[in-house]
């Protein structure tokens, strides 16, 4: 008899199509809206340092969420590594503190630089590692609370989430 090895990878997976940063960006957010991705993490985060409480949420939903931010954090890094700067920095003449957000006036003029501060300070991994660890505090009921310093890193996604958003809404105006 003759052995046939049999194709575990779905047809989806074996088509690999190279994306840009910015491309992939833009798909997370044509799935996740800004407001709701910041507040869904803020609603993570809170329940993952609450003890014996858990998120009640659709854990599929949660399970999704991880894994876009996971590629939203690839996306980031990929427009790290670009050469050329390809966001445009931007010069203001007055700009309120609502527009602002958890931005500074530099990084909202260059919203590059917030992700290029957060990689220099973060992994990959370590966002990977930091996201999977919320969800897990998050969707169970533990009496410990996460050991490692989780605010930084959450304080650096929320800033690449409204950087990110920054990025695609000037593309969007300059094409």
């Amino acid at each position: 008899m003759k052995k046939t090895k049999i194709p575990f990878e779905t047809q989806c997976r074996a088509v690999r199509k190279k994306h840009s940063g910015v491309q992939l960006m833009e798909i997370f957010f044509q799935f996740n809206d800004l407001a709701a991705s910041k507040e869904r993490l803020n609603r993570i985060m809170s329940y993952a340092v609450k003890r014996n409480t858990w998120i009640r949420e659709d854990p599929s939903a949660i399970v999704h969420f991880r894994q876009s931010m996971q590629s939203f954090v690839r996306a980031g890094y990929l427009i790290t590594l670009k050469k050329k700067k390809s966001p445009l920095p931007t010069r203001l003449k007055k700009t309120s503190p609502l527009l602002l957000g958890l931005l500074s006036e530099k990084e909202y003029r260059n919203p590059l630089l917030v992700f290029k501060k957060a990689f220099r300070e973060y992994s990959i991994k370590e966002f990977d590692y930091f996201i999977c660890g919320m969800v897990y505090f998050a969707l169970g009921a533990y009496r410990n609370i996460p050991e490692s310093n989780i605010v930084n890193p959450y304080i650096h996604l929320t800033k690449m989430l409204d950087a990110a958003h920054l990025i695609l809404e000037r593309r969007g105006k300059n094409r």
